[in-house]
């Protein structure tokens, strides 16, 4: 059985709930310096929350594009998490790791897409009548 690590704070405590904020922003950073597609959905992030707060948009309107944005943050966390986990177990090709690579990345993709979606219902008729009331 494992021991536990003295430099760091034991299970269950309320140090150690805060640190795990702490690791997680941790792992979102390695994610974001290793993962060239994480830093174009960055930047369409910053644009897509600035048109969000910019244009006319009811609160709901505005739940659902974050809800949106988050969809594809989450698939793209998720799918370099198992990328490198299948790197790390089958350093080797093989089929069974590409196709889980494959599935993985094909989760990204109907996530953006429907993200995208959501942009084409909720933005573009946002600014496609702010843009005409100037």
């Amino acid at each position: 059985m494992p021991t536990a690590d003295p430099t760091q704070p034991p299970p269950g405590s309320f140090r150690r709930e805060v640190a795990s904020f702490g690791w997680a922003a941790r792992g979102l950073r390695m994610a974001l310096a290793s993962e060239r597609h994480l830093r174009f959905h960055a930047a369409a992030t910053v644009v897509v929350i600035v048109l969000a707060a910019l244009l006319p948009l009811f609160g709901s309107e505005r739940a659902v594009v974050v809800l949106a944005v988050g969809l594809v943050w989450v698939a793209e966390l998720a799918n370099t998490a198992v990328e490198r986990l299948v790197d790390l177990v089958s350093p080797e090709r093989h089929p069974v790791a590409g196709a889980v690579k494959d599935i993985s990345a094909a989760a990204v993709l109907v996530a953006a897409v429907a993200s995208a979606g959501v942009g084409l219902l909720v933005l573009v008729p946002a600014l496609v009548a702010w843009m005409s009331s100037r």
